[in-house]
């Protein structure tokens, strides 16, 4: 999955030592958004408190976006400006703060139509595109099943305080799907026949 990626990339970093923190940018409505990223000014709205958005909480580290392309239009221009001057300004607040952060950025969309369609900004798009890295859905790449099932599958021991192992049967099982919905789909799978199955494999 593009975070797992994201997440490699961290790891082999030099910035290992630090925060790796994760936004999907569709799962939140644009309002809420631009103040989990850029944090909060006790005042600027009702309830507001002063608390730091991800951009300092993951200050020295990596801030993985997926679903870049579901970013607003006023929230793209906000993000390019933190990448460009390297500062972050709380929502309300007028003093800037430096922030040092990697940004690894992910979509499903195709950036360059929504460019052309005048929903995603070029500037923004060539900022965040300096290394590209396309990641083939999971039927592409069957020889990760099974890594990624003994993944899954160690962490579902270590969550229910069992522990069940896959049989070759099973495996070959997976092996055989086409996967649509990728490692949240194969997870989901897993997780189910972990939790139905009264046997330890």
């Amino acid at each position: 999955g593009k975070e797992l990626v994201a997440e490699s990339i961290h790891t082999a970093s030099k910035r290992a030592g630090k925060r790796f923190v994760s936004q999907n940018c569709a799962a939140i409505p644009g309002n809420l958004l631009e103040s989990i990223l850029f944090g909060t000014k006790k005042g600027s709205y009702t309830g507001a408190e002063n608390k730091p958005g991800l951009f300092e909480i993951a200050n020295g580290g990596t801030l993985f976006l997926d679903e870049i392309g579901e970013l607003p239009i006023n929230l793209q221009s906000a993000l390019l400006r933190v990448l460009q001057d390297h500062e972050v300004t709380r929502v309300g607040g007028q003093k800037s703060k430096k922030v040092d952060v990697r940004i690894v950025a992910a979509t499903n969309q195709n950036l360059e139509e929504m460019i052309e369609e005048g929903t995603f900004r070029s500037d923004l798009y060539y900022r965040l595109n300096v290394v590209s890295i396309n990641i083939p859905p999971l039927r592409e790449r069957k020889d990760d099943i099974p890594k990624l099932a003994e993944k899954t599958l160690e962490n579902l021991n270590q969550k229910y305080g069992v522990h069940k192992v896959m049989s070759p049967h099973f495996i070959r099982h997976l092996l055989r799907g086409d996967w649509p919905g990728n490692v949240r789909e194969l997870r989901n799978f897993i997780e189910k026949q972990f939790v139905l199955s009264d046997e330890t494999i």
